[in-house]
């Protein structure tokens, strides 16, 4: 291939991450090359230079190709500018949903240092280790052979006391994927900061239809509690997390806590959560809002009523547990149509804590973004944004819930703070 068809395949690649066509099926096939163009922007761009300088010194760089290649270096620009920008949107969105004291609740204030660049991560953008982490691999949650297994990662040297717990929930469409391949950035940096990081596999479809996945998922709630301890987790205290079809599973498990419908076998067991932070999922796929737009309905192999059971239940009117404020495509939050005007029926026993989302007030059915680029599959400039915005909401809830456990129980938090304070760990 040739300078020209190489600046030409660039181009076209930078314009389809900058804004993709609207067309359903267009849209869909250009996702993923548009999701790794915006995310690698600086090495596409340090790439583009680099091939550009050696054909101008080889005599091989002609007008079109240089003219193509400056229109692409500065979209490429653009891109990086955005994720650098991300973190003004997420600190507003923050600020908007937990109020502008909640920095009050953090270890420390945002700093500069919060928003440097982190060269060496996108370097090596695909190189998911910490020497201050450690990661204990393949522990079986259920018998389905690999996909019963989880990982446990958490603070490498002493095991912690009482840490707070996140689950890790992967996407891939429900029909692949694994713990290994998504929310690794976040997993480790939890980790890091002293939490227990629980990341599943589980059954997926077509082998296993529908509700095999959300099963999993509760089974491994389940597992928490009665197991996490052994860990270094405070089972009492256990938060989920996951993109596209794991983050249609972590809100519907978010919102299903304890329904017998979906634990079969194990209906007793305590499946709640304190809060979710579910990515770009698809959440209204029986189209209830109303919308036209219905990926997850939209083939025929999806009946209505399979659809039905795989929507949230959102209803304007429902408390729930609280949720992060969502990243969208060029870290832009969106209250989408689709997400604003669910409907449905609060199941009993939904936690009473009060929604945290951008622009919504407390009572409020919350915000969530349109399907956009994922961010949480290797180190970007906008992996690194969202991993620490998500840091501080998990921060300032687990510091709220550790602070309200004191108020309620003044005598054992003493008791605690005499033996060590176990939920001191990961402040």
């Amino acid at each position: 291939m040739g300078f020209l068809s190489r600046r030409v395949l660039t181009a076209a690649l930078t314009a389809n991450a900058i804004r993709t066509l609207p067309d359903p099926k267009i849209a869909a096939a250009s996702f993923l090359p548009g999701w790794f163009v915006g995310e690698l922007a600086p090495q596409l761009l340090a790439a583009t230079a680099a091939d550009t300088a050696i054909a101008v010194a080889r005599g091989r760089a002609g007008r079109t190709g240089l003219v193509l290649a400056g229109a692409t270096a500065a979209g490429l620009g653009y891109l990086v500018w955005q994720g650098y920008r991300s973190h003004r949107t997420l600190d507003a969105a923050l600020e908007e949903g937990l109020g502008a004291d909640y920095v009050e609740r953090l270890d420390a204030p945002p700093s500069p240092g919060d928003y440097a660049t982190p060269w060496r991560s996108l370097a090596r953008p695909f190189h998911w280790s910490r020497p201050d982490v450690e990661v204990l691999k393949d522990i079986r949650y259920f018998d389905a052979g690999r996909r019963g297994l989880l990982d446990v990662s958490r603070p490498k040297g002493a095991v912690p006391r009482g840490a707070p717990v996140l689950l890790q929930v992967h996407g891939g469409g429900w029909v692949l994927g694994s713990k290994d391949q998504q929310g690794v950035p976040l997993s480790l940096h939890m980790a890091a900061r002293g939490w227990v990081v629980v990341s599943i596999n589980y059954r997926l479809a077509p082998r296993d239809a529908f509700p095999a996945q959300i099963v999993d998922v509760k089974r491994a709630i389940a597992w928490v509690r009665e197991h996490i301890a052994d860990y270094g987790g405070d089972p009492s205290y256990v938060v989920i997390t996951g993109g596209s079809a794991g983050g249609q599973l972590c809100a519907l498990a978010a919102l299903t806590p304890s329904d017998p419908e979906y634990q079969p076998g194990f209906e007793d067991a305590d499946t709640s959560l304190a809060a979710a932070v579910p990515h770009y999922g698809v959440y209204d796929m029986a189209g209830v809002t109303g919308s036209r737009a219905r990926p997850g309905c939209a083939t025929p192999s999806l009946a209505p009523e399979s659809c039905r059971r795989r929507t949230p239940p959102t209803p304007s009117c429902s408390r729930k547990p609280p949720r992060h404020p969502d990243h969208a495509g060029g870290a832009r939050l969106l209250r989408h149509p689709r997400c604003e005007r669910l409907a449905g029926r609060r199941r009993p026993g939904a936690s009473l804590r009060p929604p945290a989302a951008r622009g919504v007030p407390q009572g409020r059915t919350p915000s969530c973004p349109a399907p956009s680029t994922p961010s949480d599959l290797f180190y970007s400039i906008r992996s690194v944004q969202v991993v620490t915005a998500v840091d501080r909401f998990l921060t300032w809830h687990w510091h709220t819930h550790r602070d309200a456990h004191r108020d309620a129980h003044p005598h054992q938090g003493l008791a605690d703070a005499r033996a060590g304070a176990p939920e001191d760990v990961a402040s």
